[in-house]
């Protein structure tokens, strides 16, 4: 009994840790074009993006510093919005006020507008001195200190390969798309296999 257990545990970690690295993969950018927000001659969310040629997709930017054209393609490493790998490193409370700001814009408490200042505010202090921007930047710093990491569920971090902050193409907010869920020919193989592994183990078990 014990022994099966263990082997259930070893398979299914192995499945799990080729998903996640297939799921993990670089995607291709391609900044599709701008919403109509445009705020002193800065566009503010959205930015719509095709990841891996998938459909328009809405983004928010968060690097003011950092410049794109429409047209324009990179590759972005993609992550948990928390996941400390970003522009900005380990800045987790910036980036949960981030999240927080970025929920109420797409559920439509917060202006796109003056929420996208707010966000480039945390990470490039002093760009904007709008009092509701710098309103929202406030709210959504002292909700984030109390704010449990599960709140962020399914936000992603598309930060571009090789950039940094004030070079390289903007890091984007967003949600994961389709076109980055679909597992490669050869995760599907191995999935398969594991799962006939453990249907065999299984078996076995009930049988004995």
């Amino acid at each position: 009994m014990l022994r099966t257990r263990y082997l259930l545990s070893l398979v299914a970690a192995a499945l799990l840790s080729t998903l996640a690295s297939a799921n993990s993969a670089p995607v291709n950018m391609a900044f599709l074009n701008p919403g109509d927000n445009n705020s002193g001659g800065f566009y503010t969310y959205p930015y719509y993006f095709s990841v891996n040629g998938g459909k328009a997709t809405p983004m928010m930017c968060d690097a003011f510093t950092n410049h794109i054209s429409t047209g324009e393609t990179w590759t972005a490493n993609v992550g948990g919005l928390l996941s400390g790998k970003g522009l900005f490193g380990k800045n987790s409370i910036d980036y949960k006020a981030a999240g927080i700001i970025f929920m109420g814009i797409v559920n439509g408490t917060i202006s796109p507008t003056a929420g996208n200042w707010a966000v480039w505010n945390l990470f490039d202090k002093g760009v904007t001195s709008d009092a509701s921007a710098l309103a929202i930047e406030s709210n959504a710093l002292s909700a984030a200190h109390s704010a449990p990491a599960s709140e962020f569920k399914g936000l992603a971090l598309y930060t571009p390969v090789g950039g940094s902050p004030g070079h390289g193409p903007q890091e984007f907010i967003g949600y994961r798309t389709s076109a980055m869920a679909t597992p490669e020919p050869g995760t599907l193989s191995l999935l398969s296999t594991g799962l006939f592994g453990l249907a065999a183990l299984l078996r076995r078990k009930f049988v004995a």
